[in-house]
């Protein structure tokens, strides 16, 4: 039925047309005799039925002047649509152009009419049919893999169509099609016709005159095609294509670029000019935001702009470039929290972070390596007067520098240089070549920040320890440029005392030294400008030929004692300057030799390796970890044929390794290289084994020194137990909805991080960190590790979990248990002489008498493991007993300390009981007396006023530490009885992996109390370890915050004020990274304790605070009065009004105030995210998106048009800061892209809260701050979002970008609302600007 009404309607149209062709009838006449005869056949119009039946009639055997009149009628009064008919035109004149140049030219004229005026188009009547016929006819969604799902999808592919089929064309008219990669058009083009076709009627002087048509036909065709690049409409549309088919898009700009150089037709048109068409598709233009003629979006790019920190009224107004950086120096001074270890690489976290920054600060990576430099170079010059304590010092911070930034800058590179170059788009040599110089920038940038360091002379002055490191690799290069060179073996003999007198070296020596040992870099930095000052003619006279290390190792020679020494102390990688590859190979042959060595070989190569080249061969140091690691899985020899554990027969390695690695500064290594899960999953094993043997099991060293099984577990399981937050409070485990950041580092999480490197070592990485993981762990142990694999270790921790939970129970008398427990007590209380009553009588046990500890016979002869599942009952069986006075406290901490000293690993029952009993406050309190319990009192005033001096900075009041009147400090029962435990250890190497364990286990405990538990562990420490005073009164200021939330805000108040130079005291100064960290602290300064920098003392308290959700509030409410501030202080007070006066044009007075305010106010976004990212991760990022700001907004504020503030610019500046603050939580939170795993949750948090912003502009949401605020925050939130991270566009519904875009229009942010669907939706982009006809 259709088809016969479309059949007639056909006719009936062809019978019109027939009868007025032949009468010769006024082309308008007829048009409006069709136009009402359809009408009245109730044919809607336009018609595509009508537009075939006409084309088709034409086309070719009626083609006829008076016929296109008809047809150009027929457009004009909406007949037919007229995209439509350019449609079927062009499939069917343009491959015949060269027998038809008059309907070509024809063709090309209503291409002209009716190509730039789209809006009646795309929003008249039939519009959805118009464009899928449109489609059908040229095939367009199968060719650009759109899907024609909207009008707008459709246009954008048919003007790109248009241009290059015309392009195209015109390629073939001047003989250039075949020089296009693929030597032909996918549109029909080529002519069809034989040259004799249509040519025989005509005389010699029409075909001269079709061959100037021709050549005009193809300079026309060439001008439409410009005109389409140009016209603002056409253009914008273009570039939607360029965005979103950027493969098509690539292909069509060779082709501009072939016509741009060989045409000869270009060159003859009198409108555009070679060069101009070029232009057009140039990388450089900017179509979108070319006229930014919408008030709030102007502001923000001025704003933007002017408020640069790298530019130069930033520059002028004191903010240094190095603030674009401050998230990153707060990242790196985290790292050296020595209580924090991250089962992620610092190496990820650090190029993520460098990534976002780099993208939202839109700067090269000239600058963004030398911020990331300069950053890693202030780390170092906070270590220049450390504090004694168990925390990481220098070693880490080195390490940092040398070796985790170089390795972020190598994965930098090795990102953009592998990248593969599709040669098949570089149809030419020269384009190929632009290809590998743009993927060679980022290394190119590396060298020219490398260079422009050296001006920053004051941050490369050494550390005194690696003076003589830093001018051996001065005289390297010294040696080098001078020609004279004695190799690695010389440099090995050559002493500080034989340097030459003017080799002073400094920090960039040491940085270019691990750039050319990781391949970034080659020798030819020697000869940069001031790199070294000076030559040398000869070597130094006197210098021995041969002293025992790396190089004569490498030789072959045997493994003295001397030798050993040498290699111990210093790292592989310090003498081969000149072959660095060498210093693998090294450490190489290390590992070969634990492997297949003597028994005696194996320990010395196992101490080797935990020597110097762990801790400072920076440029191995990944490497050198990655052996250590795979040594303590050894393999199985391929002649074991015994029943038990192959790992009993590496025992001595395997102590001498665990026992190497057990330091502060070590661990803190491993966990900056990532490698905590593989540490973990490596030390499981051991102490499944160990914890099983009982220990009559032992080994004699040469030394003559005798160590068991459980010395082997016990340095095993404590090295573990550093690896998770095993000894932390059960309030950090699980309570509220927000958990406190850290919790999840459990046993079970390593194992499932290093399963998750193993499983993904058989894909095929762009990362090269995940590689270098992947690697570890395959190379360990092939096959996922879980925790069922352990049943030792699982039982531990299941009872572990269960003794914080809940209170102890479960002991069943005449049980193994039962008897180990009454074995543990004897053996800790046999002095003990109560009469007729006995400790384990008193306590309901049988008790039994012994001779004294010499008497190895009360020593339980039982594996580790059954002893620890006692130790939490013993624990508590002593503690209730002290508690009822059968046990003196004296007695009480004797006891332990055996218990502990018999076996060690008893330490981790120790801790988690006395750390969950603490909190459930039903102990009597120990009054700390000195008679009963020892007593603080000689030195707590004293710590008292450290306290204050340390917290000076902040203006955080410090509660009294007297307890009022003569009355002793008290402490609950458990944490005295912990501390009168931990004093008794001597502060020597043999007890730092105990007091490791055991120390920030006491401090969370005491921080946990209330106050001054904290001060007074303190005050009783510090009478044992008189150098640890300025570590252990640090550690109790800490506490201040944690009891108080008032004290949290006013350190972040302070944090803030210090950076931004606020309120300038001597702490706060003119602001910036140097106030808010700070140079050190210690008791180093002017005979006293100085003022620690409040960001010091945020990041060493955050991970203690309990309630985290608060601080985001905070932050909010402290940087929005910071912006009031800034804007209200100074001169720019009077100033910040002049930016409608102004223009863009230059930097004016009022520009220039409004550049130093915005400054500050982006310093102040800058920082206040970090804060909340370091706080609490993606959990507060996603809390901060979805309730904090949604709150924020729909809540009152007071006004802030206040203190002479023009025309609500306070409002303005604090929308954009709350814009920037946003946009960078999310980014340090998700990244900028979406490698990382943490982007899997941004589309769900991101999606939630563009609806909230696209339901306040539809009206359905009242908001209650500031009407400016909130424009400015949206709008900058969303130019931040397409400029900055438009791959978050991509993620957020469509139909939530649109209602966004017509809130946009509606406050006339037009460019914002076409920017902002122009990347995430093409069609309702293309649409908006037709609508808009901009």
């Amino acid at each position: 039925m259709a088809v016969s009404v479309e059949t007639s309607l056909c006719h009936s149209v062809m019978e019109l047309t027939k009868v007025a062709q032949q009468k010769g009838c006024d082309p308008l006449l007829w048009a409006i005799q069709l136009s009402s005869n359809l009408s009245s056949a109730g044919v809607s119009l336009p018609s595509v039925e009508v537009a075939n039946s006409l084309v088709s009639y034409i086309c070719w055997d009626n083609n006829v002047p008076i016929l296109w009149k008809f047809l150009e009628k027929a457009l004009v009064l909406k007949i037919v649509p007229p995209l439509f008919v350019l449609a079927l035109l062009s499939t069917r004149v343009i491959p015949r152009r060269t027998s038809q140049p008059v309907a070509y030219r024809l063709y090309m004229e209503l291409v002209k009419r009716h190509v730039f005026n789209l809006k009646y188009q795309i929003n008249g009547p039939n519009s959805e049919m118009v464009m899928k016929s449109i489609d059908d006819i040229l095939h367009l969604s199968s060719y650009f893999g759109l899907t024609a799902s909207e009008p707008g999808i459709v246009v954008v592919e048919f003007i790109f169509s248009v241009a290059w089929q015309l392009l195209d064309a015109a390629l073939d008219d001047e003989g250039l099609l075949n020089h296009t990669l693929e030597q032909n058009s996918r549109w029909a083009v080529t002519t069809q016709e034989m040259e004799i076709d249509g040519h025989g009627s005509y005389d010699e002087k029409w075909t001269e005159h079709n061959e100037i048509l021709k050549t005009a036909n193809t300079v026309t065709a060439i001008e439409i095609v410009g005109e389409l690049l140009h016209n603002k409409v056409t253009a914008r549309i273009l570039f939607l294509a360029r965005r979103h088919l950027p493969t098509h898009w690539e292909n069509f700009r060779r082709r501009i670029q072939l016509l741009g150089e060989n045409s000869s037709a270009l060159r003859n048109s009198k409108t555009l000019s070679p060069e101009a068409l070029m232009q057009l598709v140039s990388d450089s233009r900017i179509v979108l935001s070319r006229e930014c003629k919408t008030s709030s979006l102007h502001k923000f790019h001025a704003v933007m702009a002017f408020g640069s920190m790298s530019s130069s009224a930033g520059l002028c107004y004191g903010a240094s470039r190095s603030a674009l950086w401050l998230p990153l120096d707060l990242v790196l001074e985290d790292a050296m929290d020595g209580y924090q270890v991250e089962a992620t690489s610092a190496v990820e976290r650090i190029t993520g972070l460098i990534k976002t920054l780099q993208a939202i600060n839109v700067t090269t990576w000239h600058d963004t390596f030398l911020g990331l430099w300069i950053a890693a170079l202030r780390l170092i010059q906070r270590e220049r007067d450390p504090i004694e304590g168990p925390v990481p010092h220098l070693d880490t911070r080195l390490s940092i520098l040398l070796c985790i930034t170089t390795l972020v800058v190598a994965d930098l590179i090795e990102e953009e240089e592998s990248a593969p170059v599709d040669e098949t788009e570089c149809d030419s040599t020269n384009h190929w070549k632009e290809k590998k110089e743009i993927s060679r920038k980022r290394r190119i940038d590396l060298i020219s920040s490398l260079q422009m360091l050296g001006d920053y002379q004051s941050l490369l002055a050494p550390p005194q320890s690696v003076v003589p490191v830093a001018n051996q690799a001065a005289a390297k290069a010294m040696f080098f440029i001078s020609g004279i060179g004695g190799g690695n073996q010389y440099f090995e003999c050559l002493s500080v005392k034989d340097m030459p007198i003017n080799c002073s070296g400094n920090m960039r020596h040491l940085i270019v030294e691990a750039c050319i040992a990781r391949q970034l870099l080659d020798t030819t930095a020697y000869f940069w400008p001031g790199y070294i000052n000076g030559h040398v003619s000869q070597l130094p006279q006197g210098v021995p030929s041969q002293v025992p290390g790396w190089s004569s190792f490498l030789k072959g020679a045997t493994l003295t004692p001397l030798m050993i020494n040498v290699l111990v102390s210093s790292p592989a990688s310090s003498h081969f300057f000149f072959f660095p590859e060498a210093s693998l190979a090294e450490i190489e042959k290390v590992f070969e030799i634990a492997i297949d060595g003597s028994e005696d070989e194996r320990i010395s190569a196992a101490t080797i390796l935990c020597g110097a080249s762990l801790i400072r061969g920076w440029n191995i140091q990944e490497h050198t970890a990655h052996f250590i690691i795979r040594l303590l899985s050894p393999p199985v020899p391929a002649d074991y044929s015994g029943t038990d554990s192959h790992l009993i027969g590496y025992a001595q390695m395997l102590n001498v390794l665990i026992i190497g690695i057990a330091s502060v500064d070590c661990v803190q290594i491993f966990s900056l290289l990532g490698l905590v899960p593989q540490l973990a999953c490596s030390l499981m094993p051991i102490c499944e084994v160990f914890g099983s043997c009982v220990p009559n099991l032992s080994w004699t060293l040469k030394s003559g020194e005798e160590f068991s099984a459980h010395a082997v577990f016990s340095n095993a399981f404590i090295l573990l137990l550093k690896l998770w937050r095993f000894n932390h409070p059960p309030l950090e485990h699980g309570v509220g909805d927000v958990p406190t950041v850290g919790s999840q580092l459990t046993p079970e999480y390593l194992l499932a991080v290093r399963n998750s490197h193993l499983i993904s070592s058989g894909n095929s990485f762009k990362d090269q960190n995940k590689r270098r993981l992947s690697s570890v762990a395959s190379s360990s142990s092939p096959q996922p590790v879980f925790v069922d694999s352990f049943p030792k270790l699982k039982a531990w921790y299941r009872q572990h979990q269960a003794c914080i939970a809940s209170t102890l129970s479960g002991l069943v008398h005449g049980t193994p248990v039962h008897q180990i427990f009454d074995g543990l007590l004897n053996m800790m209380f046999r002095k003990i002489n109560r009469g007729s009553q006995s400790l384990t009588s008193a306590t309901g046990s049988s008790s039994s008498s012994g001779p004294g500890i010499e008497d190895n016979s009360l020593r339980p002869k039982l594996p580790a493991w059954d002893i620890l599942e006692a130790v939490p009952f013993v624990v508590d069986a002593a503690l209730t007993a002290c508690a009822h006075g059968t046990l003196s406290p004296r007695e009480l901490a004797t006891g332990l300390k055996d218990l502990a000293d018999f076996l060690p690993a008893s330490l981790a029952g120790i801790v988690g009981y006395f750390s969950a009993e603490v909190t459930r406050g039903i102990w009597k309190p120990a009054f700390m007396n000195g008679t009963d319990w020892p007593s603080p009192a000689a030195t707590l005033s004293n710590v008292e006023e450290q306290i204050k001096e340390i917290l000076a900075a902040t203006g955080v009041d410090v509660p009294s530490l007297a307890a009022g009147g003569n009355s002793p400090a008290i402490l609950p029962l458990p944490l005295a009885a912990f501390v009168s435990l931990t004093i008794t250890y001597k502060i020597d190497k043999a007890s730092e992996r105990f007091l490791n364990l055991a120390g920030p286990a006491l401090e969370c405990l005491a921080a946990g109390c209330p106050w001054p538990c904290m001060p007074i562990v303190a005050s009783l420490w510090t009478q044992k370890a008189k150098r640890w005073t300025d570590f252990l009164v640090f550690s109790a200021s800490r506490t201040v915050f944690l009891h108080n939330s008032d004290a949290v805000v006013q350190l972040l108040k302070s944090c803030f004020t210090a950076t931004l130079g606020l309120n300038a005291t001597p702490m706060s100064n003119n602001g910036g990274v140097g106030t808010l960290l700070g140079h050190g602290f210690g008791s180093h300064f002017c005979g006293g304790m100085s003022p620690v920098a409040p960001g010091i003392l945020y990041l060493r308290v955050f991970r203690s605070m309990r309630d985290i959700v608060f601080t985001t509030e905070e932050i909010v409410a402290i940087l929005m009065q910071s912006v009031r501030e800034i804007a209200c202080s100074g001169p720019s007070r009077e100033k910040l009004g002049k930016l409608k006066t102004t223009k863009t044009n230059g930097v004016r007075y009022g520009q220039v105030s409004l550049a130093a305010a915005m400054t500050q106010v982006k310093l102040a976004a800058s920082l206040g995210a970090s804060l909340v990212w370091l706080t609490g991760g993606l959990v507060l990022v996603q809390s901060l998106f979805k309730e904090t700001l949604p709150s924020w907004f729909i809540s009152k504020h007071r006004s802030e048009h206040e203190e002479g503030s023009s025309e609500g610019m306070v409002a303005m500046l604090g929308g954009y800061a709350l814009a920037y603050f946003a946009v960078l939580c999310g980014a340090f939170a998700w990244g900028v892209d979406s490698s990382s795993a943490a982007s899997k949750r941004r589309p769900k948090v991101l999606g939630t809260h563009m609806e909230f912003l696209a339901s306040a502009l539809d009206g359905k949401i009242s908001l209650g701050c500031d009407g400016a605020t909130w424009r400015a925050y949206v709008s900058g939130f969303v130019s931040l979002m397409v400029g900055c991270t438009p791959k978050w566009v991509l993620e957020v519904n469509v139909d939530v970008l649109k209602r966004m875009s017509v809130g946009l229009k509606h406050w006339d942010e037009v460019e914002l609302a076409l920017a902002l669907l122009g990347v995430g939706t093409v069609g309702a982009a293309a649409e908006l600007i037709v609508e808009i006809e901009m």
